[in-house]
This record gives structure tokens, sequence and C-alpha cells, in this order.
């Protein structure tokens, strides 16, 4: 049963799943599009949802606000990739008053990078302070071959305004066997020597895709290991709110984060709940128990039924996930591909 804490001030109750957990991070999908096909988050020929389906930016606002009022303190933008949903900036900037009334400690968002030379600027207007940028490899061809359609040179033009508008950048890379296993030591102090951590990120068994996940799947307790042969890695308590767990890199003095939910699920801890574009809220990423917002959001002008509805699925709120990859369930966990609940 949910527990609701209450508030002095009367404000609504905080969310509390059934494990004790608070929820103070909510990730929400604005898109499912994406500017890139990357070999293990999509198929090549994707079909995607009719815009019609799509939450308004003006629901998706009302919604996102209805969570802060409920304790969440941390909110992520996904998708897909963002930045290419039509005039999300506004979004972002209306989204961002709760930043400046101190209900919300950070906006953020994790991007491919491919718009960022154009967008930076007006995102540390609106209060975003880090972000995290999806890149798998400093191989242009390698870079080409794993986006499908992406271009390296594009990507890091936008790191360079995301960093030249003050905003800090987190470099994120699925570990990929036989892909980008042997540029890890490069990717260390490329980030770490423009002031950026790294975080590594096991394939994650959502969506059906081309190929057998088998062979793309790197547990990072190997990679760890491998690294720690050439460099000193330090325990460090950095947390950012999500599941990576960093070390310090002694070499380089920067921070290298490990996501791994094969190898050793961060469940425990978990205070995130997805919401798709849809209006679709997943309590866990790899579990299909959803609930339906739209419905709740649209019956009226008030909260109340969208309160009670979010009260509701928190309520359901799993232990753990249920991600497996080996020769026996190489078929995904879930069947939604990751841009459809954004990571």
């Amino acid at each position: 049963m949910l527990d609701a804490l209450p508030d002095p001030n009367g404000a609504a109750p905080a969310l509390v799943d059934p494990f004790g957990r608070s929820i103070t991070y909510l990730r929400v999908s604005v898109t499912d599009r994406c500017d890139f096909r990357c070999v293990y988050c999509m198929a090549e020929d994707m079909t995607f949802l009719p815009k019609r389906d799509l939450l308004s930016l003006e629901e998706l606002d009302r919604l996102c606000s209805a969570f802060v009022a409920r304790g969440v303190r941390k909110l992520r933008l996904t998708g897909g990739e963002p930045l290419v949903r039509r005039n999300v900036m506004s979004l972002i900037r209306s989204l961002g008053r709760h930043i400046e009334s101190g209900a919300l400690e950070e906006l953020t968002l994790t991007t491919n990078g491919s718009q960022l030379a154009r967008f930076a600027p007006e995102l540390a207007a609106a209060g975003v302070r880090r972000i995290n940028v999806s890149v798998d490899t400093l191989d242009p061809d390698k870079f080409r071959a794993i986006t499908r359609w992406g271009e390296l040179p594009r990507v890091l033009a936008g790191i360079d305004a995301a960093l030249a508008a003050g905003i800090h950048v987190k470099l994120n890379a699925v570990a990929l066997k036989g892909v980008n296993e042997d540029e890890f030591d490069a990717m260390i102090r490329f980030a770490h020597g423009r002031g950026m951590d790294l975080t590594l990120i096991e394939t994650m068994p959502l969506g059906e895709i081309e190929g057998d996940r088998t062979e793309q799947y790197l547990p990072l307790s190997a990679v760890r290991a491998d690294l720690a042969r050439r460099f000193t890695l330090e325990e460090s308590s950095h947390r950012t709110g999500g599941p990576a767990r960093y070390v310090r890199v002694a070499e380089t003095g920067g921070r290298l984060g490990f996501i791994t939910p094969l190898t050793h699920n961060f469940c425990e801890s978990c205070n995130r709940v997805r919401v798709t574009c849809t209006g679709t809220l997943y309590m866990c990423l790899g579990q299909e128990d959803a609930a339906d917002l739209r419905a709740p959001l649209r019956a009226s002008e008030g909260d109340e039924a969208l309160h009670a509805a979010i009260e509701r699925a928190i309520a359901r709120k799993p232990k753990g996930h249920d991600f497996i990859i080996d020769r026996t369930h190489n078929r995904p966990a879930v069947s939604r591909h990751m841009s459809v609940t954004g990571g």
C-alpha cells in the first residue's frame, strides 16, 4: 500500500512505494522519434507513433508539474531524441519555473547531441545545468555504423556548444562487445581531459532489434577489471540521483560511472519512474506493468483524477526488474523499444 507522507505546509503528500523508496526522480519521454537509429536501441526501419497520440507540450507540462507537487526533485527529459520534438524549448522554458521556485532541484535531459549546437544557449538560459550525451565511440566511421545515421563531428560540435554555455556534460557509452571495448581508455582520457564524467552502460534487453543481443552484451564487471589493470579506480560516494555507481580515476582526476542492470542490478535504491510521450507511466524500466495517465489528465481541468492515478500506480511499483541476457534469453525482456520509455 502507498504510504502518504504528510507535509507540514499542507502540500500534497510525497510518493513512497511499497518498499519504502521515495519517488523523487521522473524521466519523461517527450517523443519516441529520433534522428539516429542506434543498433542496440532501434530497428533500422522503425514505425513511430502517430503525432496525434502524443501528449501536447501543455499536457506534458501539467503532468510533470503534478509529479513535482508530489515530491519529485529531479526531472529528466528524454526521447527518442528530445530536441527533435517541435517547439520543445517552450516546454523546457516553462518547466524552468520549478527550478526558479526551488520546487525542483534539477531539470536535465539525455540527448544524442545532434541538435546541441543549436539549442545549448537556450537550454542554459532555461535553467538546464547538466546534460547527458550518448557517445559510444570516438571513431567517426564506427559512430556512423552504430548510429546508422549519425555524424560524430556534429555531436562533438554540440558538446563544445554545451560546455561553452556553461552546461556540465556527462558522456554515456553503451558497452558493446567487439565494437567499442578497445576504446574505453581513450574515451576516459577524452572525457576527463575536458572536465566531463563518463558513464559506461550495459546493453539492456528492450525491444526487437536486428541481430542477437548476446553478440552485443559486454559485462561491465569484466570491463572494470580490465580498466583496473591500467588505471587506479578509487571508490566514490558521488551520486547524481540515477543508477550509476562511480569511481574516481586517479590518473585523470575524473569520474567514471558504471550502470549495471545485468551484472549487478540497482533496484534496491530505485527512486525513479518513467512516463512516455503518450502519458503511460512505467513504474519499472524492466517490467511491462504500466498505468495510463493520459485519460485522467484529459478527464478534467483539475488534477484530482491524475493524482489518484499516480498514487495507484506507485502502489504497484515492483521491487526489481527482470533483465537477463544469455543464450537462452536472447529475446527482449520487454517488447517496447528503449526509445519509447527513454531509458
